[in-house]
């Protein structure tokens, strides 16, 4: 008997994460390289711009600098500092105000830049396997400090890259930011996979990767440490999760030895995505647990990475699910350089 891809062209998939489903309308999609066409064009930015403030010589321009990452001697390979237009501010409290059925509270949190580079148009995936190291590096040292600050409940690591993910400026940079709150979104995700562990007694991002790594059809790479892979409920064309293979809830606890593979990886992907797919625009960010939930035998953090091949429209934002217009499968073997 023919699967129902076979007979419309469409299919439908459960993400197990989120509980949601996914479309994958076949019959709309485009060839892999027929969809390649968001990508930088033309000459580019330079390497310095006089009117940048993320480049070297407009410290005055730049708010507090919270941190430098220096290679050998005294140049900077990444520079931290809090972003001039913050989201979310640490005055304040968590204190919550009611108004009947209302309730706010202040605009409590962190919000920082992380400058990924002193050079105006040096793109991650054209950066050397050291100056990423010093970019997962910088990650990982202003999320632990933090996240050690009573409350900070929850910290979200992520990076927009061109204008359609929501990029304000070319000069490389990824941003944190805190939260005062625990963001329903990953409570539900964290509470899901808790009710996973009580019913079956493991991990279910522990189970994914078993999965994927059994399957193979999906994976793109793997080391020591980390497996990417185009999970199967992608919610976008080649959409790509790097998932540790040591059970870990907790971003913060990573050690060195999965901090320089994680940067390998990584990457490596966005080198992939710069050649084969044209430098497309994309958001990546990296999925951690909430805080005091570093010990749970059920979360597992990973990070995630998702080109902006398509938009948004109008079905998608009424019924909450996601339309995709490429097969998981097909989308890994074209990164795999399988065509």
């Amino acid at each position: 008997m023919k699967s129902s891809t076979a007979q419309s062209g469409n299919e439908m998939r459960r993400n197990p994460i989120t509980g949601g489903w996914v479309i994958y309308a076949l019959s709309r999609r485009k060839r892999p390289r027929e969809s390649l066409t968001h990508g930088m064009k033309g000459k580019g930015p330079a390497a310095y711009d006089e009117s940048c403030p993320f480049c070297p010589g407009n410290e005055d321009r730049l708010p507090e600098i919270i941190m430098e990452y220096k290679g050998r001697g005294s140049k900077w390979l990444t520079r931290t500092v809090a972003n001039k237009y913050p989201a979310l501010t640490p005055e304040g409290d968590q204190y919550r105000k009611k108004e009947g059925l209302h309730v706010s509270m202040a605009g409590y949190g962190h919000h920082e830049v992380i400058i990924e580079s002193p050079v105006h148009n040096r793109q991650l995936a054209v950066m050397s396997n050291r100056e990423v190291e010093a970019v997962i590096e910088s990650y990982h040292r202003r999320y632990v400090s933090l996240m050690k600050m009573d409350q900070n409940m929850a910290a979200i690591i992520f990076r927009n890259s061109g204008s359609r993910s929501g990029a304000s400026l070319p000069h490389p940079h990824s941003q944190i930011i805190t939260a005062g709150i625990a963001p329903e979104y990953l409570r539900t995700q964290e509470c899901r996979a808790e009710h996973y562990f009580d019913d079956r007694g493991t991990c279910i991002y522990c189970d994914i990767l078993k999965q994927e790594l059994a399957d193979g059809r999906r994976t793109i790479g793997e080391n020591s440490s980390f497996v990417s892979f185009v999970p199967y409920a992608a919610e976008q064309p080649f959409e790509i999760w790097i998932m540790p293979r040591r059970h870990k809830a907790d971003f913060g606890n990573i050690s060195d030895e999965e901090k320089s593979d994680l940067s390998f990886i990584h990457h490596a992907l966005l080198k992939i995505l710069f050649e084969r797919l044209g430098n497309p625009d994309y958001n990546y960010l990296i999925r951690s647990c909430i805080k005091y939930r570093s010990e749970e035998p059920h979360l597992h953090w990973f990070l995630k990475i998702k080109p902006r091949i398509t938009t948004t429209a109008g079905f998608e934002m009424g019924s909450g699910m996601s339309i995709n217009t490429n097969l998981p499968e097909e989308d890994a073997a074209f990164l795999r350089g399988e065509d």
